[in-house]
């Protein structure tokens, strides 16, 4: 069994900033991509921000400049530092990975359980 789970959301104000963390626990023989998707009351899930295994990230032109992912390939986990944040941030934050378990000829696609970033005043 491989999970996926999300830490790190919260309540914050226009400006603040928060760190989410997402760690990839079980029989993991390796991760290609990971990111971060979010989804706002009434919206679609949307692409925030990915990272491959070798570093190679991609933003949102929404979140550019202020956002910014990270990974530690040894603790299969991906971060995610959001500064200057904004009402419109606000949502359910979905860590993502292209995870190929042990024992499996490829990778499948996981997500978490999604954790809560609220930015209000």
């Amino acid at each position: 069994q491989v999970h996926l789970v999300e830490s790190g959301g919260g309540l914050v104000q226009p400006g603040g900033s928060l760190r989410l963390s997402c760690a990839a626990s079980g029989s993991i023989f390796g991760i290609t991509v990971m990111g971060w998707y979010r989804q706002a009351p009434g919206k679609q899930r949307e692409l925030v921000a990915t990272i491959t295994s070798g570093g190679s990230t991609m933003y949102a032109d929404s979140v550019k400049g202020r956002f910014t992912i990270s990974r530690d390939n040894a603790k299969n986990t991906v971060y995610l530092q959001m500064n200057s944040l904004k009402p419109e941030d606000t949502g359910v934050y979905y860590c993502n990975a292209d995870l190929r378990p042990m024992g499996m000829s490829r990778g499948y696609d996981y997500w978490g359980q999604g954790t809560q970033v609220t930015v209000s005043s």
